[in-house]
């Protein structure tokens, strides 16, 4: 017995929207009775192109019920471009989850929408079709689909992908492919993080970051402090702390210690390293004069 959640088996028990709109602006027809599975959904638009109204016809289980008549509440008073952005995750989402096993009904539910807004765009001369390669014989299931299903949900496994598009349920000679797919998605996912994740802190040397540290100093933070008449000295590194010392006009500026926070400390941090400090050396009156 599988799990349903209170709002799937109201759905189940109460379908809304059951039937067919006669002058339909768009009509969508996916899956088979061959395979267990068929569904057709139509919908009408009204003058702003926001959908007024959607029924549906199944034929499956109670799952495929549930979510075809969920998706017809959902997309009334949508927009037909917003509609259009709904995906199978929402679908399930919205009923408070499917069993694993029962999520190829919620991307049932999608490719039926998808279909029906494509029928309406053509101009009711175009109906669902395969697109691309077939991997699943037994279930007329594409390459694409298979890619599509695997990106948006994150499956990870061949037998996710079966529940979610039933490819590789039947004789299981694809099974390969579609683990080849999966391969393929990780990899790419694995190379897109990577690109994302920041890159490695860099260790450095006590000559070198002494060099760094000047570097930063000499082309980061002098300039600022000499166009206001200041500038900077540094005067020791000790390993984390860097001891300066503020001249010129900073050195008797009030706000010097907002100098020394915000604009030396900071960017020693961005440039040389976030475990970097800053204090101010301790100069004799006549040492700030220089």
């Amino acid at each position: 017995m599988w799990e349903y959640t209170d709002k799937v088996m109201d759905h189940f028990l109460h379908p809304r929207n059951v039937g067919e709109i006669a002058d339909a602006d768009g009509t969508g027809e996916v899956g088979s009775l061959a395979c267990g599975d068929a569904l057709k959904l139509t919908f009408k638009l009204d003058a702003s192109g926001k959908i007024t109204d959607a029924k549906f016809k199944t034929f499956g289980c109670a799952s495929a019920i549930a979510t075809s008549s969920v998706l017809t509440e959902m997309i009334k008073g949508m927009p037909l471009e917003e509609a259009a952005k709904v995906t199978n995750k929402d679908i399930a989402d919205y009923l408070g989850g499917l069993p694993e096993q029962k999520m190829h009904c919620s991307v049932m539910g999608r490719e039926a929408l998808e279909a029906a807004i494509e029928n309406y765009r053509s101009g009711g001369r175009k109906k669902h079709e395969l697109e691309g390669r077939v991997v699943c014989t037994c279930f007329g299931v594409t390459e694409k689909e298979i890619e599509r299903v695997v990106r948006e949900n994150d499956l990870a496994t061949v037998e996710q992908v079966t529940h979610y598009c039933k490819a590789g349920g039947g004789c299981g000679q694809c099974q390969p492919e579609i683990q080849k797919i999966i391969d393929r998605f990780q990899g790419q996912r694995a190379k897109e993080e990577a690109a994302k994740a920041p890159p490695a802190v860099r260790k450095l040397t006590n000559i070198q970051k002494i060099q760094l540290i000047q570097q930063t100093i000499n082309e980061q933070i002098r300039p600022v402090l000499r166009a206001d008449g200041g500038n900077i000295e540094l005067i020791d590194v000790d390993g984390n702390k860097v001891i300066v010392a503020l001249r010129g006009m900073c050195a008797q500026c009030a706000l010097a210690n907002i100098t020394m926070k915000d604009l030396v400390e900071a960017k020693l941090k961005e440039f040389v390293g976030n475990e970097i400090f800053v204090e101010e050396a301790t100069d004799s009156p006549d040492d700030k004069r220089k």
